[in-house]
């Protein structure tokens, strides 16, 4: 029998992504993606976070006055983002590795930098496993956001799997944001972390000459505010994206 069904092609103007903090590199890979295969020829891509909404909705409003521990972090107020196109003068995406989920049992929303350092190794590994290149290929190597906590960790996993990055070569967004005197416990978190820090000081740094080739890995903690009041484990992911001038 003929098919009544009629084809129709549909415009599909947005794409929802979810990647927690690391939605900003989870949205310049698909921007960029989107952009190499002629579908656009300009793409727009942001992510942005407020302090009292995050802190509210995923920890204790700020009201209420509980004390937080040393490895708790500061959600940033604020926004970035990138426009990327076929043709420009500025920096370009020069490839991307989608990170996979890893999750290693913890649990504490008050220790985001801890869970998240497994998945950013993780897809350090596998980057640069694909690309079979060494971290000596780019100028700064930076995470986000693991805090001074998760970026600790983050280095000491990288030594114990073989892989020896300087430590004058590899940063954290969430160590970059605020200054050394603020009182933000162990750094920034947010999804404007990572985008705030790159779209706007890393690539100034690259436009000054500064930084040729730069490896940004942005990390998220898929969590809801149910799952980590029901004791449930967090589950992470990071995604990774090499930006050359």
């Amino acid at each position: 029998m003929p098919s009544s069904f009629t084809a129709r092609t549909l415009a599909v103007p947005y794409l929802g992504i979810y990647g927690a903090c690391s939605s900003s590199m989870e949205g310049l890979s698909l921007a960029s993606l989107i952009i190499d295969s002629g579908f656009a020829q300009n793409a727009l891509v942001g992510t942005s976070s407020h302090n009292a909404a995050s802190e509210k909705q995923y920890r204790y409003p700020t009201e209420y006055g509980a004390q937080k521990p040393p490895t708790a972090q500061w959600t940033v107020t604020g926004a970035g983002a990138a426009v990327v196109a076929k043709q420009g003068t500025g920096p370009r995406v020069a490839a991307s590795t989608i990170g996979r989920v890893v999750d290693m049992g913890l649990s504490d929303p008050f220790n985001m930098g801890a869970a998240m350092a497994p998945a950013a190794v993780d897809t350090i590994e596998a980057h640069f496993r694909d690309l079979n290149i060494c971290p000596s290929y780019y100028d700064l190597i930076t995470t986000g956001d693991l805090g001074k906590v998760g970026h600790r960790i983050a280095g000491d996993l990288l030594t114990k799997h073989g892989l020896s990055i300087p430590v004058e070569k590899l940063t954290d967004c969430g160590i970059l944001m605020y200054k050394e005197d603020q009182p933000v416990l162990a750094g920034a978190s947010g999804c404007a972390c990572v985008a705030t820090t790159t779209f706007g000081h890393l690539l100034n740094r690259m436009r000054r000459g500064e930084l040729n080739r730069i490896l940004v890995i942005a990390t998220g903690a898929l969590l809801s505010p149910m799952s980590y009041q029901q004791k449930e484990t967090i589950p992470c992911v990071a995604h990774a994206v090499a930006i050359e001038m």
